[in-house]
């Protein structure tokens, strides 16, 4: 596999480079800025399109209204680790390169991310005014979020204004906010001005060698960089989730290691999930790669059985299953 660290083609900018932003825009992304932007995900649209029958797993396990969540990043682009299964462009992908690792160096003010990411996601769901099936109710329900996950693209501790943000949030009436992040930036997870109402930790390895053939880590150390976020956890008050994004052949194993993390931080939950071959993932495995439902939930049954966890829920639709300490999840909204 050759790195795209060391691509003849690729020299690093500071800012995003045109080609980028004109496929995040093919994609559906509306760019907010220099380094934010917002997409509809396909569980509003489904909720929106079957008048809320169809939702996804955060509404089943945490009460989060589908058609009322925004799904944003305030860091596109920039990311410490080149996951195999993650479904953004990279350097290989597009043959041109930018600065991926640093904090960004003039983040836009968080009120301004907030409005910007309404406005955009606003005009990607006005189309579904004309469609007869959608409830009236509920799009302009849509049109007026009260959730935020700050997850989508890219890694969100490397906008340096991220508790400010979720503060922000919070003071513009949105209910709840999440935090989905990679663990590599622990200091800035740690002096949060502003918890989420429930924090992710994306843990895809069980082990460091696992970690660096699964995650790609674009800087040394990060592995215990992920221990020490994980370490963390049991000092925050909002719920926090460990997060497996799992392969068959290559992060699928070793559960009873999975589950000694979990206990390591104290984590509220763990949600062992199938990675999808979607966008640019493709590129790095194919769909007959991919875990089924049966596969996960096997493979969740395996962790609850080496350790304190155990299975509470699961979503066949999202490949997913949530596992905790509690006798059931808490609801957010």
């Amino acid at each position: 596999m050759v790195s795209y660290l060391c691509h003849p083609c690729i020299i690093k900018a500071m800012s995003l480079p045109k080609e980028l932003r004109s496929l995040y825009y093919k994609q559906q992304y509306r760019l907010v800025g220099e380094h934010s932007a917002v997409k509809t995900c396909h569980w509003l649209n489904r909720s929106l399109n079957t008048q809320g029958k169809e939702t996804c797993y955060k509404n089943k396990f945490y009460g989060i209204p589908s058609h009322r969540c925004m799904q944003m990043t305030p860091s596109l682009g920039h990311c410490t680790q080149s996951c195999l299964f993650c479904w953004r462009a990279t350097p290989e992908t597009l043959g041109v390169g930018w600065e991926q690792t640093q904090s960004i160096r003039k983040p836009m003010e968080p009120n301004k991310i907030i409005e910007g990411c309404i406005e955009k996601q606003r005009e990607l769901l006005y189309g579904f005014g004309g469609n007869p099936k959608v409830s009236r109710e509920m799009l302009e329900e849509a049109l007026n979020p009260v959730h935020a996950a700050i997850s989508l693209e890219g890694e969100p501790a490397l906008y340096p204004l991220l508790g400010e943000l979720v503060e922000a949030y919070l003071d513009n009436g949105f209910k709840s906010v999440f935090i989905v992040t990679n663990g590599t930036r622990p200091e800035i997870l740690e002096n949060l001005c502003c918890e989420p109402s429930q924090l992710y930790v994306s843990l895809s390895a069980p082990d460091e060698d696992t970690y660096k053939k699964t995650c790609r880590p674009m800087l040394n150390g990060l592995w215990d960089k992920v221990l020490e976020t994980i370490e963390l956890l049991d000092s925050f008050s909002c719920p926090t989730v460990l997060r497996h994004t799992l392969v068959p052949k290559l992060n699928m194993h070793s559960p009873e290691k999975y589950g000694e993390l979990a206990e390591l931080g104290n984590a509220t939950y763990m949600e062992p999930k199938a990675a999808m071959s979607v966008g640019a993932a493709r590129d790095r495995f194919g769909y007959d790669e991919m875990a089924w439902f049966e596969d996960i939930k096997t493979f969740a049954v395996d962790i609850a059985e080496s350790c304190s966890y155990k299975v509470l829920e699961e979503h066949k639709p999202s490949n997913i299953i949530l596992l905790s300490q509690l006798e059931k999840p808490i609801q957010l909204y």
